[in-house]
């Protein structure tokens, strides 16, 4: 695989907003293709109207970061794996900022 390959998914109907798009970029030396892919999957379900672009972009050295339009949101060196829950409220407050994510929101105890 070369290191310029990557996975894209583009939605058909455009979103009522600005362009946005999602990058993941995950280790391919670590395996993190499933993890990179499950989050894609729940990035899309949440945001299917609000996301133009969704990329799935191949690294190394233990990489895992996520992108909003070029913005680091999240970065696994620094904050440890991903919960779905804080990925989609830091992707949420770039991209659909009234929206709500329902049990998401909730404050936990």
């Amino acid at each position: 695989m070369s290191e310029s390959q990557w996975i894209e998914i583009e939605l058909e109907d455009e979103p009522s907003g600005p362009a946005r798009r999602v990058e993941i970029e995950y280790c391919t030396q670590c395996r993190w293709l499933p993890r990179a892919a499950w989050l894609a999957q729940e990035l899309l379900t949440t945001f299917e109207s609000d996301l133009t672009e969704l990329a799935l972009k191949p690294g190394t050295g233990g990489v895992f970061v996520v992108r909003v339009d070029d913005e680091v949101v999240w970065d696994r060196r620094e904050q440890g794996f991903p919960e779905p829950t804080a990925v989609k409220q830091a992707v949420r407050d770039r991209v659909a900022p009234g929206k709500s994510l329902g049990h998401s929101d909730k404050a936990s105890s």
